[in-house]
């Protein structure tokens, strides 16, 4: 699963990597601990053009009687979204982008009983864009949340170590066909569901203060040594 993640570059910045004009997002500091639960940023095309807004992490379907469930459904498997009630219509036409420059996974460590954070990232330490599926929950009084999901895929030789699944993290070239509504063809989007190269990423280990989502600011992604590592991955 991915539960946790980075983006730490500025407002200005996020908006020249995605081509964004304008935006109504008010203020942006460097996040370094997002979480499930939170308004995170995401990028979608309206058929003109692209733009950044605020989605809850967490999915809450239309059907949903409480969006508590949004905590269950904070990711979803990329293989298997074409086939799932909650995912099929939005795989066709609700696709997002989620800026990151990078995500956490715990390592289980002596047998499974102690897990050591890892912070993955790009070794070019460049913003990349995680795929995301979001979806409009009304509530019976009226309120209105957009929410979304993470998909996840199988880890590359990177993060196989570490964890079973990693986000599904799209090559730039590929971005504009994610992005594209008219793009239906849910055999032609399940190619893009394939492990990031991992010549291109690397991981290290971090201390255990991430763990704690009353956690933010950039001690969270000093490396922390572990006793007979000398490098990073």
């Amino acid at each position: 699963m991915c539960g946790r993640y980075t983006i730490t570059i500025s407002l200005e910045e996020l908006m020249l990597r995605y081509m964004i004009d304008e935006t109504s997002v008010p203020f942006h500091r460097p996040k370094y601990n997002v979480a499930p639960g939170q308004f995170i940023f995401a990028v979608i095309h309206d058929g003109k053009r692209n733009r950044l807004g605020e989605l809850k992490w967490g999915l809450i379907p239309p059907w949903a009687d409480d969006p508590k469930i949004g905590y269950m459904m904070i990711n979803a498997r990329a293989e298997t979204a074409a086939d799932k009630p909650a995912f099929r219509e939005l795989l066709k036409r609700k696709r997002c982008i989620i800026p990151a420059d990078s995500f956490y996974e715990w390592q289980k460590e002596d047998g499974g009983k102690r897990k050591q954070p890892m912070r993955i990232l790009k070794r070019d330490r460049s913003v990349f864009s995680i795929a995301g599926l979001y979806e409009t929950w009304l509530s019976p009084d009226g309120e209105k949340i957009s929410s979304c999901t993470i998909l996840t895929t199988e880890p590359n030789d990177v993060v196989a170590p570490i964890h079973d699944r990693m986000p599904v993290i799209l090559r730039p070239e590929n971005e504009a066909l994610w992005l594209d509504r008219s793009m239906q063809d849910s055999k032609r989007l399940r190619t893009l569901f394939v492990p990031y190269p991992e010549r291109e990423l690397e991981a290290y280990p971090v201390g255990a203060a991430v763990g704690n989502v009353r956690n933010d600011d950039s001690s969270l992604i000093a490396p922390n040594k572990v006793e007979g590592q000398m490098e990073l991955w």
